[in-house]
């Protein structure tokens, strides 16, 4: 008998030690309480997962569990019979010692040690090696060609071949932004590290290194290193990604100092000048970039996680929950004793309260469309597992109503409001302001804009087809503490805990305020599964068009 791909690609995976050696499956209720989401987040996040790394036996172990839990709650599987949906893939490891990455310079050569001053990579993979000899330096600025802004930070200069140094965020972002310049400093996609990269490839850049610094970056340079400093994951591509850059990678701020110094620049001085209009993209005079990249490739066997529970009377519209189940999983040469990444609220949480309402729908009643419940690989690695859902979607993509995303709702306790990153573009927000008035909150607008939330999770890859998605967090306002208290709490975890070894499960963990959010999402998804709007995007968004031609030609 030929098994189905689904089938195929399941029997293909790694033989998985007995189940006994993972963490059992917790005992739970149909209300959504503290209890399950602790129980379920202590779970996924436990050691024996080894930090969720997709395509690792262990790992993957973690993506059956939530199938496996799926199945004990009763919801159904959502791919033609299966719980998976396979997302083919390409590992690609840079071996450091093997490896060289120098900057040739008028005072001698600079070798930023990896991954401490530099973090480098490629994406390409037609084979383990991929050079760069010799491409010169040039300073493009933020890297951005935005149109509707009068903005092209590559005007006037022909990069082909060489090496551009982009600063991150957006033109303006920093101080006193003005909010009619860009957007002031909320962040647009210009300003995320993922469109630089793309927008230097396009101008034909040899490679592109980004300058890390913390306020504009909204992270520490530890998050760049331990995100990239491993196994990277890609989409697999026909062209092996020959269309992308060959080196990517970031630099630390002292390493970008010396740099500049060494070319008679003063890193100051260009940066304010890369801050005003008739910027002009500034050679790095006598300096050069060789790397010699050695990597180990090998294709990934990785996948989605896909439940659903029916709707009675529109089966094909579909209302999607959705969390991402990956994590960082090991990194050996990480400082202290604990190597393992266990993302329990990034996204322990928000895998734990997608499958709380996932409970909780299921012993309501039965919904007029269906209710879609998705754990995605690979956001780590970019938003891959969602991207490739939205390029492949199980559903057409006039037929998916909106997408509710969770990601890293961390402990608190309750609060007066619910954050949304990206506020103002959709129409779900109005759904999520009804549900919050039932409980006396409101919507507050995304407190951290210049973060560029809105691109780092994964209903951005949804929205980027059009499809109505948002992504709410956790309240700061808190009913003990207020504003002040909210804020402390968010940046205890972004400073000690965001992407690190200490993001583990703590049971005295207060989950009052992920209680209460949930139960708002819980009214949302309920509406929305039992009516017969579609909503979209306000006007001004960049989502809009795409959305409207996608609904125009509905069947």
């Amino acid at each position: 008998m030929r098994l189905s791909p689904a089938l195929a690609f399941a029997a293909s995976l790694i033989p998985l030690p007995a189940l006994a050696q993972y963490p059992g499956h917790p005992r739970t209720t149909p209300p959504i309480t503290a209890a399950d989401i602790s129980a379920r987040d202590k779970a996924i996040s436990d050691d024996a997962f080894e930090g969720r790394g997709p395509g690792t036996r262990n790992g993957e172990a973690a993506a059956q569990w939530i199938a496996d839990e799926l199945k004990r709650i009763g919801i159904r599987p959502a791919n033609h019979g299966s719980y998976f949906q396979p997302v083919p893939s390409v590992t690609i490891k840079l071996d450091g010692p093997a490896s060289h990455f120098t900057f040739n310079t008028p005072q001698g050569a600079m070798n930023p040690n990896f991954p401490d001053a530099v973090t480098y990579w490629t994406p390409q993979f037609a084979g383990t090696d991929v050079k760069v000899k010799d491409a010169p330096l040039v300073f493009v600025g933020y890297g951005v060609v935005a149109p509707e802004y009068d903005w092209n930070d590559y005007a006037g200069v022909d990069v082909k071949g060489k090496t551009v140094v982009i600063l991150i965020n957006d033109p303006g972002n920093e101080d006193n932004a003005d909010p009619k310049f860009f957007k002031g400093k909320a962040m647009t996609y210009y300003g995320r590290w993922t469109y630089k990269f793309e927008e230097a490839a396009r101008q034909g850049a040899a490679a592109a290194i980004i300058v890390h610094e913390t306020i504009p970056a909204a992270y520490g340079y530890q998050v760049v290193r331990n995100s990239n400093s491993g196994n990277k994951s890609w989409l697999d591509s026909k062209d092996k990604n020959a269309s992308m850059l060959p080196i990517q990678g970031w630099i630390t701020l002292d390493t970008a100092l010396d740099l500049f110094k060494r070319a008679g620049l003063d890193y100051a001085r260009e940066k304010a000048a890369a801050n005003k209009r008739g910027f002009a993209a500034v050679s790095m005079t006598g300096e050069a970039l060789s790397v010699d990249a050695h990597s180990a490739v090998a294709h990934l066997r990785t996948r989605n996680v896909v439940g659903v529970i029916p709707g009675y009377q529109h089966p094909t519209d579909v209302v999607l929950f959705s969390a991402h189940w990956d994590h960082l999983g090991i990194k050996p040469d990480v400082a202290g004793a604990d190597k393992i990444y266990n993302g329990a609220v990034d996204n322990g949480m928000g895998v734990s309260m997608v499958l709380e309402l996932a409970e909780a729908f299921k012993h309501d009643k039965r919904p007029r469309r269906t209710l879609g419940f998705l754990f995605w690989t690979m956001e780590e690695q970019g938003l891959l597992g969602s991207q490739y859902f939205a390029e492949h979607p199980l559903w057409p993509r006039d037929h998916i109503v909106g997408v509710l995303n969770t990601d890293a709702d961390g402990p608190k306790g309750l609060a007066r409001d619910m954050d949304l990153t990206g506020n103002g573009q959709s129409e779900l927000e109005a759904y999520l302001a009804d549900a919050l008035k039932t409980q006396n909150r409101i919507v507050s607008p995304d407190p951290e804009p210049e973060k560029g939330g809105f691109f780092r999770s994964d209903h951005f890859s949804l929205a980027k087809f059009g499809i109505p998605a948002i992504s709410p967090g956790g309240g700061t306002d808190l009913l003990v503490g207020g504003k002040d208290a909210g804020k402390a709490l968010r940046d205890d975890y972004t400073a000690n805990h965001y992407h690190q070894p200490s993001d583990e499960w703590i049971a005295s963990w207060d989950l009052s305020g992920p209680v209460e959010d949930d139960e708002a999402l819980h009214i949302v998804g309920d509406t929305l599964a039992n009516d017969d709007a579609w909503p979209g995007w306000h006007d001004g968004s960049e989502f809009k068009a795409l959305r409207d031609k996608t609904m125009a030609g509905r069947k």
